[in-house]
């Protein structure tokens, strides 16, 4: 993968206190004069037009109720008074790391206008959504290059400018932008062209598709509130989205009140859980993925005949406290290979295993050999247990990875699945990140990565890879790459009571 050279970017403000109050980036600062007119031509004649990122940084006056003096705006898009837009793909990057400095940051539009708003000007502009209002941004915005705009506030509808207290205001505002300069030059810092390669397959797999499904038939069909234990998967973002639409997530089946509509997640229960449900009177709709109903049935089956059922997992997943309910007295969790080579059964003869369908399959493999090797009549599952899902978005990270300098993973810091995904990318040489959204990227980790391998969780929705390579291309040049692959194509049926 090649990609174009890099160009030096460049902060643009528009008065000589905003200028000294950025004093200390190592980014080069073009002071351009305040106003249209003088913006426009100071920008032209320094030849910033030419391929380089701009970010323009100063004061800015508030529009939206929410938005104080002292506040920062970072624009996720300019708006001009000729109705041109430019947006600002970057913007939830640079707003996260001036969060990370302790500053009130409002991710939002920002209006520029050709003369300073009055009143009635600020209350047309916040008609429309805008969160800040100055006027120079849109004139010194490069045709293609990256662009970013940081205004800190100085006044609002309010608290306006021509009123006792403006100095003030003016002082804590150039403060608070003398604080955002490591921000600014981080996001300077990680401008430059870069190669994605997308793994293939990615994001939901059919027992998320079904369990989010399930969920959404369920409000469909008997209305708010739908109760559900637990998360309905492991994604923050399917939750929240899911709670706007009705769906109320508990800890546990006593928070339900009698009678209500209780969903059990996709990790499945145990049947002390589905007990106590039915002692309720709840009227339950089980999301179980099939293939973790695959390995209850397993264990239950194992426990029939007395056997020690080795499941190697985790203790403390939710998938594997479910499976171990099945059988308690009979079930032994094996997290590691350590623990393969000293775990004691009950008969050496009466053993098996099973396995959480999240792990990654490589380390999975490596602890069953150890029971294997240890113990000859160990029976295996009929079929696998880590599910189809799981193995192929490991082995498309695999794919991917020579030749990346960094491997990024979306998805929720409890998914075990996509941390697995961080793991495999690791033991392939390649640093890996897991982010649950593009925010959580921190640019610092971009500074000289021209080659990104992405990739998502099979519990992370699509659109968040989506939103992170639109991040992405918005500090500079982006060449995006797919490798075919086979589609999945197996689908689940849903339960009968929302079916």
């Amino acid at each position: 993968m090649t990609s174009p050279r890099r160009q030096a970017p460049v902060i643009c403000v528009a008065l000589g206190v905003e200028r000294r109050a950025l004093r200390r980036a190592h980014t080069a600062v073009l002071r351009v004069g305040m106003g249209p007119r003088r913006a426009a031509k100071a920008f032209r004649a320094s030849g910033a037009l030419g391929g380089r990122p701009v970010l323009v940084a100063g004061v800015g006056g508030g529009l939206a109720p929410g938005v104080r003096p002292g506040d920062v705006v970072v624009a996720t898009e300019v708006r001009g008074p000729d109705g041109s837009v430019r947006s600002c793909p970057s913007a939830p990057l640079l707003a996260a790391e001036l969060r990370r400095l302790g500053l009130v940051v409002h991710l939002g539009p920002i209006a520029s206008e050709r003369r300073v708003a009055g009143r009635a000007a600020r209350e047309r502009l916040a008609a429309t959504g805008a969160l800040a209002v100055d006027t120079e941004s849109i004139w010194l915005a490069p045709t293609e290059s990256p662009f970013a705009v940081v205004r800190v506030v100085v006044d609002t509808p309010s608290e306006p400018l021509l009123r006792p207290g403006t100095a003030a205001r003016g002082i804590r505002a150039l403060r608070r932008l003398r604080l955002a300069v490591p921000a600014i030059d981080a996001w300077a810092d990680a401008t430059g062209p870069r190669a994605v390669r997308l793994a293939n397959p990615r994001s939901f797999c059919a027992g998320v598709e079904r369990a989010i499904e399930v969920v959404d038939r369920a409000l469909e069909r008997f209305g708010a509130p739908v109760y559900v234990r637990r998360q309905i998967v492991h994604n923050t973002h399917v939750v929240r989205d899911l709670e706007r639409r009705g769906a109320v997530f508990v800890g546990e089946v006593d928070e339900v009140p009698p009678g209500s509509v209780l969903v059990f997640a996709a990790h499945g229960v145990s049947p002390a859980v589905r007990a106590e449900a039915d002692a309720r009177g709840l009227r339950v709709v089980d999301a179980t993925c099939p293939l973790v109903t695959k390995v209850h049935t397993e264990v239950r089956r194992h426990s029939a005949r007395e056997a020690t059922v080795f499941l190697i997992g985790h203790a403390d997943h939710e998938e594997v406290e479910g499976t171990v309910g099945e059988a308690p007295a009979d079930v032994v969790v094996v997290e590691d290979a350590a623990t393969a080579a000293r775990v004691v059964p009950r008969d050496a003869g009466n053993v098996a295993y099973a396995m959480q369908t999240t792990l990654a399959v490589d380390e999975a493999t490596e602890i069953a050999d150890v029971l294997r090797a240890r113990f000859p009549d160990l029976r295996a599952p009929g079929s696998d247990d880590i599910c189809y899902a799981t193995t192929n978005r490991q082995r498309a990270v695999r794919d991917i990875a020579a030749g990346c300098d960094l491997l990024l993973v979306v998805g929720s810091p409890n998914s075990s699945n996509s941390l697995r995904l961080v793991e495999v990318a690791q033991r392939e040489g390649v640093p890996a990140r897991l982010v649950d959204q593009p925010a959580d990227l921190d640019l610092r980790t971009l500074v000289g990565v021209r080659h990104i391998g992405v990739t998502a969780g099979a519990s992370a929705p699509p659109t968040l890879v989506d939103e992170l390579v639109g991040c992405l291309g918005g500090l500079g040049p982006l060449t995006v790459d797919e490798p075919p692959a086979d589609p999945e194509v197996l689908r689940f049926t849903l339960p009968k009571e929302v079916s």
